[in-house]
């Protein structure tokens, strides 16, 4: 046999084998970059922020800091809470750094800013921090993934809980913007439903100095439950006055219809003591929570929000999506990432439905009493679990993306 005309045949089909995995295995400019767009010293700075930033970092380090034997690198910026700044180094970030996915993004304004970005130059963007439900719904996207939270799933999980709980007649403080109407609107129209009672309302501006007024208001109105369906920093400053007026001490009880675990902090278990509220996740749920939980608090000297957490578990889903994919070509890595459920220290029993909002479950938890409270940071009592599908309910038919 000759051996040369033996070897042209495995040569040639050597090489074929070999451009037809360079072929399937494709990332663009020859690395996947990850850009956290954030609020790096304002207001969100605490529950985002450095920390958003840490968590991506872990992990990018924990996939193994490549990806179809390509690197992945981190890219960061401050919008400053500002739409126009956080649509214009999105419009940079995806023209000029080839950044193939945004992450985090606090605020609903950024976040649709970036939003209609992403759908432009048809690049991917997973908020955390963003809460509006038009995200998934009249504004949906292919491109645009939410996976934290919605103000749907906090005000109606939220409510329902509590008035499942005793908590049948409300009173909201509401912030006056759209952020603070959708969640009043979609909480009383729970409470109303399960066969409670809205006593009223009042609409103090964002960041509102002086907001006595209104929690005398709410106090007076003896409802048992003071909905807070505001932001920071209302939302803190009207349970920090809740309590030094003796709201908890008096029988009537706040619920947070949006707070983070770094709010708490911040306030101190003292005037947070007794306040209800919904959250994604929290560090000392369990094993897993707490394992990852440590070895974020190592790097950044606390514990993380429930958009922190949110960070991490979404970049790693969507890592391990591009490795599954063997491309970084957005529409087929978020395909890849919609066909396997989403089981992390972070979700339970999460999936990514058709219009990019990732359902998991909720909890229900109470701010301990200094007095309960053992260690640093032990600061919930989880009190019942809300399933994904009653939180978030079904999509939105708005959504051009749902099947009708």
């Amino acid at each position: 046999m000759n051996p040369i005309r033996f070897g042209l045949p495995v040569a040639a089909a050597l090489t074929a084998a070999l451009l037809s995995g360079a072929a399937s295995a494709q990332v663009s400019d020859n690395v996947v970059k990850i850009g956290v767009l954030t609020d790096m010293n304002g207001p969100a700075s605490a529950p985002t922020g450095q920390g958003s930033v840490t968590a991506a970092q872990m992990a990018i380090d924990d996939f193994g800091g490549t990806v179809l034997g390509k690197p992945i690198s981190i890219v960061i910026g401050d919008h400053q809470l500002k739409a126009d700044i956080g649509g214009t180094i999105a419009r940079r970030w995806y023209d000029v750094d080839q950044v193939d996915l945004i992450v985090d993004v606090p605020v609903s304004a950024v976040g649709l800013a970036v939003q209609n970005v992403a759908n432009e130059k048809k690049r991917l963007f997973i908020t955390h921090s963003t809460g509006t439900a038009d995200f998934h719904g009249k504004f949906c996207s292919p491109y645009a993934i939410q996976w934290v939270f919605d103000t749907r799933a906090l005000a109606v999980g939220t409510a329902d809980a509590v008035v499942k709980r005793g908590g049948d007649s409300w009173f909201f403080i509401t912030d006056d913007y759209a952020f603070g109407h959708s969640l009043e609107r979609d909480a009383s129209a729970v409470v109303t439903a399960n066969g409670g009672k809205v006593l009223g309302s009042v609409r103090p501006p964002l960041a509102t100095p002086d907001l006595s007024s209104f929690v005398l208001q709410a106090q007076a109105s003896k409802a048992k439950i003071i909905g807070i369906a505001a932001g920071p920093p209302n939302n803190m400053n009207e349970i920090k006055t809740g309590s030094e007026f003796g709201v908890f001490k008096g029988g009537q009880q706040m619920a947070a219809l949006l707070a983070l675990i770094t709010d708490i902090h911040g306030l101190g278990l003292q005037a947070a003591q007794g306040l209800l509220l919904t959250t994604s996740f929290y560090w000392d749920m369990d094993d897993k929570t707490r394992e990852w939980s440590k070895r974020y608090f190592a790097k950044m000297n606390k514990m993380p929000s429930m958009w922190q957490a949110g960070v991490y578990s979404s970049v790693m889903h969507y890592l391990n999506a591009i490795k599954e994919a063997g491309t970084d070509d957005p529409l087929k890595v978020a395909a890849k990432m919609r066909e396997k459920p989403i089981e992390d220290f972070f979700s339970r029993n999460g999936t990514l439905r058709e219009d990019n909002l990732m359902v998991h479950d909720l909890w229900l938890v109470q701010v301990k009493t200094p007095e309960e409270s053992k260690y640093p940071w032990d600061y919930y009592k989880i009190l019942t679990t809300i399933s994904g599908d009653k939180a978030f309910g079904p999509p939105d038919q708005a959504c051009a993306m749902v099947k009708k």
